[in-house]
């Protein structure tokens, strides 16, 4: 992943829907056994805003954004299934969104205005990487490998995080979706909701 340059002063953020357990730790796990080292410091998540340096006072008027944009958008129910790939353009496998691309799109729009508000390269794709930058075997047998993943939740809330000078991301904040409070019934659901691969 290129990461934005900053300075000792600043901070790099990145807003995303993480994926619950157990579906979590078993493809990071698995991106983990495909190579990547990213595994490791990066959490199994959907990008709603991709790594941004800004400046600490800032953050509070982030958060403040955060917090009210997702109280806007209700909880919905995310189907994650099957496998695809950037290449040729990017070397990168990743986890298919099949249903909820559109609560993601919305989220994903709304997250990137106000204080936040930033041009993209590509247009928004929402998915689960599990392999990136690795030898064409590597992202082959992860194309393969979780071919057959299918695992279905609902997302109640999203998530910030902050990128630490250990490189690893870690999670800042949750701010639940239609004002409710994460791990309520939508959390519940989520847990019970999941199809096994």
């Amino acid at each position: 992943m290129n990461l934005p340059e900053r300075v000792d002063d600043e901070v790099r953020i990145g807003v995303s829907i993480t994926v619950p357990e157990p579906w979590g730790t078993r493809l990071q796990d698995a991106r983990a056994g495909f190579g990547d080292p990213a595994a490791e410091q990066i959490p199994s998540h959907i990008t709603l805003l991709g790594p941004t340096v800004v400046r600490p006072e800032l953050l509070p008027a982030i958060d403040e954004h955060l917090r009210e944009l997702a109280a806007r958008h209700e909880p919905f129910t995310l189907r994650l299934r099957g496998t695809g790939t950037f290449r040729p353009v990017s070397a990168v496998v990743f986890v298919q969104v099949v249903d909820g691309i559109s609560g993601c799109e919305r989220l994903e729009h709304d997250v990137r205005s106000g204080p936040l508000a930033q041009d993209v390269r590509f247009n928004y794709h929402p998915h689960v990487t599990v392999a990136h930058e690795l030898p064409d075997d590597a992202l082959d047998a992860a194309f393969e490998g979780l071919a057959g993943f299918d695992a279905s939740f609902v997302v109640s809330a999203i998530h910030s995080y902050e990128h630490g000078d250990d490189g690893v991301w870690r999670p800042a904040r949750d701010y639940p979706l239609g004002g409710g409070l994460p791990g309520g019934a939508g959390g519940r659901e989520a847990a019970d909701g999941v199809h096994p691969a």
